[in-house]
């Protein structure tokens, strides 16, 4: 069974998880109604509409 030889440093652990953990940012796309961004797959905040149908009533 292999074992570490040597204790890894806290630096050179850090090191290895930092790209790892990291958030990526959500992907924003346009509404095909009204042009403003929004998630992906979800209702337009601002007009209401999904997948070309009004589904809830626009943000005032």
């Amino acid at each position: 069974m292999a074992v570490p030889k040597r204790k890894v440093s806290k630096a050179r652990r850090d090191k290895r998880r930092s790209s790892t953990w990291k958030l990526d940012a959500p992907a924003l796309v346009r509404c095909p109604k009204c042009g403003e961004f929004k998630l992906a797959h979800r209702v337009c905040k601002f007009c209401g509409t999904y997948d070309g149908k009004a589904i809830i009533a626009p943000a005032d």
